[in-house]
């Protein structure tokens, strides 16, 4: 099995914000990245639109609607409430319909999420909406830590898939704490596949530290945004799309 790559546009849109029009357009980055060999895209509209807009999540559902062997996948804080023209994320996803919806426990005042769900807290709130968008027919991943209590509860609360937040793993590179964390990230993994759940990952992962995250086991697919923009400067978008995909299709042989 080759672990899926979701690319994840967010940098691209924040990119295009930092002017007035549409430069760089998110919607022809994202044609760049499927031809190139992507499995999906990925993006994360926050209320305050700091980079992903509602319009972009519309545009992009258009375009890859009639292509179905790809993923589109939708991030965000199902509890942030509507604000101007961001109508919520779970009326967002009913609209464009998806095929997974990311739950992130995200707030504005984060850089960006770093932290998986605290389901002893919250599984009593986010049941209900795991439910209504798999009544749309739309997979549901939860971001979590790699905690076993957390992921049973994960799976107890409904959720199909989770996605291990990997910004820990990334930042122990090369340190001594990286084969502990590493280790927990494994377990996590083989503890979701007994439950039943499907395994993704993200944050932080680039082409260095990849290489390792993808021997664990079970793992359907990974979002990669910041780090893979970054290389797209140096080995252009395609290119870097690819440099991605190779790794995974390496640790898959």
């Amino acid at each position: 099995m080759v672990t899926a790559l979701s690319v994840n546009l967010n940098k691209i849109a924040l990119i295009r914000n930092s002017r007035d029009g549409n430069y760089p357009d998110v919607v022809e980055h994202a044609k760049v990245c499927i031809a190139s060999g992507a499995e999906g895209i990925t993006v994360h509209p926050r209320p305050d639109q700091r980079h992903i807009r509602p319009d972009d999540v519309r545009q992009l559902a258009t375009l890859l609607a009639p292509m179905k062997a790809l993923e589109f996948n939708i991030e965000g804080n199902p509890f942030a409430p509507p604000r101007g023209n961001y109508p919520g994320l779970l009326v967002l996803a009913e609209e464009t319909r998806p095929d997974q919806c990311t739950l992130v426990p995200d707030s504005d005042n984060q850089l960006t999420s770093d932290h998986g769900f605290d389901l002893t807290r919250s599984a009593e709130q986010l049941a209900p909406m795991i439910t209504r968008l798999q009544a749309q027919g739309i997979r549901v991943s939860l971001f979590m830590d790699p905690i076993p209590e957390q992921i049973r509860l994960a799976k107890e609360v409904g959720a199909d898939r989770i996605e291990l937040y990997t910004g820990p793993y990334a930042a122990a590179w090369g340190t001594q704490e990286l084969e502990t964390i590493y280790r927990q990230h494994f377990l996590a993994a083989e503890l979701a596949t007994e439950l039943g759940l499907g395994v993704n990952a993200g944050h932080d992962l680039n082409l260095i530290n990849l290489p390792k995250y993808a021997s664990v086991p079970g793992l359907l697919e990974v979002s990669i945004g910041h780090a893979l923009t970054v290389d797209a400067i140096a080995m252009g978008l395609a290119n870097a799309v690819q440099a991605y995909k190779n790794i995974l299709t390496e640790a898959a042989s």
